[in-house]
């Protein structure tokens, strides 16, 4: 299934438009974060935290899903495939891997982290706070590179896929030389009456 020209330019956008939201969120996170880690006031630490809270519960959620399911979409419905490139294979795996991470580590230990200050009690472990967003900003960086490098070449399988296209092309190359009839193009016909 192909997309047609302008579906695969909206998917494209949101597509663009979700991952720069993840990776914008991202970086709030870290800096919340940041915030909550390097400040002695409790009231602060609170507000950081709830406040990374509601980017989790959310905006990162929903746009995580929205680039999981506008980049599947996008790659069934281009050339490019989703198993034909390396680059695409990588970042299909790195989403579905950084989506789950969101769902199942991140915002769990954020909950978690609220609980625990709003309570009153100081965060036990500021390694933990941190390290998800800073390692989910590593991943978006990465994909965001390889999206723009294009880099690796192709897979086995899209080397498969390419030779046997190359081998149709020339078949239907020889095939039209050896036609004594000439080729006729629709739209350079003119009518004569």
């Amino acid at each position: 299934m192909k997309l047609r020209r302008p579906a695969r330019r909206a998917t494209l956008v949101v597509h663009v438009a979700a991952s720069a939201g993840w990776l914008g969120l991202t970086l709030g996170l870290v800096a919340l974060a940041t915030t909550a880690l390097t400040t002695a006031s409790h009231p602060t630490v609170e507000a950081s935290v709830r406040a990374m809270k509601v980017f989790t519960d959310w905006l990162v959620l929903p746009l995580a899903f929205l680039t999981l399911l506008s980049g599947l979409l996008l790659s069934l419905g281009t050339s490019w495939g989703l198993a034909r490139h390396r680059w695409v294979y990588t970042k299909f795996w790195l989403t579905l891997v950084t989506t789950t991470a969101s769902v199942f580590a991140l915002r769990p230990g954020i909950g978690e982290a609220v609980a625990t200050v709003s309570a009153g009690r100081p965060i036990p472990s500021t390694s933990d706070l941190i390290a998800g967003p800073l390692i989910s900003l590593g991943a978006y960086l990465f994909m965001t590179a390889v999206s723009v490098l294009k880099p690796w070449g192709p897979t086995r399988r899209g080397r498969r896929l390419r030779t046997a296209q190359q081998r149709e092309q020339r078949r239907l190359g020889q095939k039209r030389r050896a036609s004594p009839h000439k080729e006729v193009d629709a739209g350079a016909m003119r009518q004569t009456a």
